[in-house]
């Protein structure tokens, strides 16, 4: 919570075009994926290019002190360190503006350890799928 403020903050104090403050946040986001020990930071850096790379349209931006895409402010999907809660691996969440809905039960997040080809085109659909 105490991150949260801290973006809020910085948010706030932001003035400028879309352009511009789109461009800070996406520097906010390199610069948290940075933070990360080596075997998040890999995985963090594979996910930003991923969703870059498949769903241009999705804003990068902190959301709880971890990098995010979202769609008019609305996040769709986030990385969550596995270092920073303490977990065995990471993970790929998804929100509920994510468009993955698929009968009456789905995931909505993914553990990672590493990705091979295989995991990242797995990615990449669900991206595009997600932002609809």
């Amino acid at each position: 919570m105490k991150e949260h403020g801290q973006e809020q903050k910085k948010a706030a104090a932001r003035r400028g075009s879309r352009a511009q403050k789109e461009a800070a946040a996406e520097r906010d986001v390199l610069a948290k994926i940075a933070e990360m020990p080596e075997a998040d930071r890999v995985l963090a850096e594979r996910i930003h290019d991923i969703v870059k790379t498949t769903a241009p349209d999705l804003t990068p931006k902190l959301w709880y002190g971890m990098p995010a895409y979202a769609r008019d402010g609305k996040v769709l999907c986030h990385f969550q360190s596995a270092q920073k809660f303490k977990t065995r691996y990471a993970t790929l969440g998804f929100s509920d503006q994510a468009a993955l809905d698929d009968g009456a039960m789905w995931p909505t997040a993914y553990a990672l350890r590493e990705l091979t080809a295989a995991d990242e085109q797995r990615i990449s659909a669900l991206i595009k799928k997600a932002a609809g």
